[in-house]
């Protein structure tokens, strides 16, 4: 093992490299419960069920997404581990899955079309997304991309998933809430006191006190902060409720059924590949494009920063300055997302989270292969997740965006040419309510920017494709 690993050539132990994978599990084990969620738009009892979508299929799709994104967490962590050799982990990104609800299974609803087909054509679009990041990363162009993107972008980018995913948290549970005069509120306590129906805030109520409890332990160095302040959640909103949540030992078996026959079957179907191309809710083959190259781009940028941040607090940098062995992290990056499409979830990514356990210590493979181990038994869990409600995962969203928004303070304001475009990729993913736009956006200024002040160079003929590509959408998709 040690030999394998370079666990001593690395300076660690296998103590330390197994308490550093239980330190990084419980840092993310929130994807478990979060993920399912997101994608599902809460399942059964969710939102969009709420809306008038069916609640049986939202509930298939929930218990697929739930055995499809540990399994694509174990196969992502453990190819890390065991080919590229580091202590990072994978699982399903923030952001990017709350993108591939709205846009394929909210989407499909919302354009009269079935939801499980919408589900599918999503799993097609990431796939796609997946072998376009795989064949950059065999061929080292994507090496050429990353760099080719301006710097202002690459740290807008996350930092704006970040203020995405806060809202998407905010709205989740009714904190932020329509209103017919400024379009959003804050949640009507008052109104709610006074109508007698008080029960109607305890979510939102309960996602704020979650996200204290959440803000807490981490500035305390708890370990497991985001977990514990789920879990904390979730006993506060049956509380308040004051009611019992159902606890069904049978949903064990019915999760991997789902699996089955709406997970893994998803990009098997010959109608999921003709709804990623013609449906209403994707738009036809131009959108369908923009979106396989969205995915890819935000995969690349979120592992890439991922990775160069989390090496570097493990001083695992090379004489150039990058991580050791990245084109093979980048591989295994890829492989995860394609393998993780063909199970029946979206992107699956370097976890962010990984730098916790490299904080306790981790510096090697054998960590990620604890982090494996531990999302094995998360399988026969789904039962557990089932009770969590909307109002416990919400607290996660937001704290996610407050850590993703961090990057944006790298931003230099000082020069508009990188503050106008990162400030418009950062604001136009929430208030457009897309990823996709706010890379558009903020795409388009910097080149436009940067052209009309003389500072045009050879390196953004990237950005200006991605700019056109978007400039082309604008006009000719409906959003």
């Amino acid at each position: 093992m040690d030999k394998f690993f370079g666990i001593k050539e690395r300076g660690s132990t296998v103590r330390a490299e197994i308490f550093a994978g239980l330190t990084t599990f419980f840092a993310m084990a929130y994807i478990v419960f979060v993920n399912p969620a997101q994608v599902a738009a809460g399942g059964a009892g969710g939102w969009l069920a709420g809306a008038g979508a069916d609640a049986g299929a939202m509930g298939q799709i929930w218990n697929a997404v739930y055995i499809a994104s540990i399994l694509a967490a174990i196969i992502g962590t453990l190819v890390m581990a065991v080919y590229a050799k580091l202590p990072f982990a994978l699982a399903c990104g923030m952001g990017l899955n709350s993108f591939f609800c709205t846009t394929f299974v909210a989407g499909s609803f919302f354009a009269g079309e079935d939801v499980i087909t919408g589900y599918h054509s999503g799993l097609v679009i990431v796939f796609l997304s997946g072998i376009v990041f795989l064949l950059l990363s065999i061929t080292k162009a994507r090496g050429y991309v990353a760099k080719a993107m301006p710097d202002c972008l690459k740290k807008a980018i996350p930092a704006g998933i970040g203020l995405f995913i806060a809202f998407i948290g905010f709205q989740n549970v009714g904190i932020v809430q329509t209103n017919q005069y400024t379009l959003v509120q804050f949640v009507d306590i008052h109104g709610a006191i006074t109508n007698g129906n008080f029960a109607s805030v305890i979510p939102a109520l309960t996602a704020l006190l979650g996200f204290i409890i959440i803000s807490i332990l981490s500035k305390k160095n708890v370990r497991g902060s985001v977990i514990i302040g789920i879990l904390a959640s979730t006993v506060l909103y049956y509380l308040f409720t004051w009611t019992a949540p159902s606890f069904d030992l049978g949903n064990i078996g019915q999760s991997f059924k789902d699996f089955g026959t709406v997970g893994i079957t998803g990009i098997f179907s010959a109608e999921a590949w003709s709804a990623a191309f013609s449906s209403a809710h994707v738009g036809g083959v131009f959108n369908a494009l923009v979106l396989i190259i969205t995915f890819c781009l935000i995969d690349m940028f979120d592992t890439v920063g991922t990775l160069y941040g989390t090496a570097s607090e493990a001083k695992m940098l090379d004489k150039n300055g990058d991580p050791i062995n990245m084109d093979q992290a980048m591989l295994s990056d890829s492989i995860a997302t394609v393998a993780g499409s063909v199970l029946g979830t979206s992107t699956t990514t370097t976890f962010v989270e990984s730098a916790a356990g490299v904080a306790a210590g981790g510096r090697t493979g054998l960590t990620g292969v604890v982090v494996a181990i531990c999302f094995g038994i998360c399988l026969f869990l789904s039962p557990l997740a089932s009770i969590i409600p909307s109002a416990a995962t919400a607290p996660a969203l937001i704290y996610v965006g407050v850590l993703m928004l961090k990057n944006f303070g790298a931003v230099d304001m000082s020069d508009m040419r990188s503050a106008v475009p990162a400030f418009l990729a950062l604001i136009m993913m929430p208030l457009t309510y897309s990823i996709a736009n706010g890379i558009g956006i903020g795409a388009i200024a910097y080149v436009l920017i940067t052209l009309f002040t003389g500072n045009y160079k050879k390196r953004d003929i990237v950005v200006t494709l991605i700019a056109i590509l978007f400039v082309l959408k604008f006009i000719f998709v409906t959003m």
